[in-house]
């Protein structure tokens, strides 16, 4: 699969809701409902491990649906967050502390801006 880099600078295709739901694999949606359950106490089942990506007009993740991060990118119509004028913000820190490869993704893009 392609790199889908998020808002955040996280690559959706290496998502297993993403994955799940481009490949219609229901053993990897009930594996990672059951997991994702787990470790962030929430009560998932199969059915909500469907996502098209961050920046798609598809199907979303109910997290990413509610993300402060994809929230604020879709308001000021921008790419990812490196393009912003105010990167970066505060509201990374967690993403780029939990996956630092994310901050790494958008310092590039960032660097390559005119």
């Amino acid at each position: 699969m392609n790199e889908i880099t998020a808002f955040c600078g996280l690559d959706c295709a290496e998502c297993p809701a993403y994955i799940a739901k481009q490949e219609d694999d229901d053993q990897l949606r009930s594996e990672t409902a059951e997991n994702w359950s787990e470790e962030h106490d929430m009560d998932l089942s199969p059915e909500d491990i469907n996502c098209d990506g961050c920046t798609a007009d598809g199907k979303l993740f109910q997290y990413c649906e509610e993300c402060e991060i994809r929230n604020c990118a879709e308001e000021k119509e921008i790419e990812n967050c490196a393009h912003c004028g105010e990167y970066t913000c505060g509201k990374l820190d967690e993403i780029f502390e939990a996956v630092p490869g994310a901050k790494n993704t958008l310092d590039e893009i960032h660097s390559n801006l005119s």
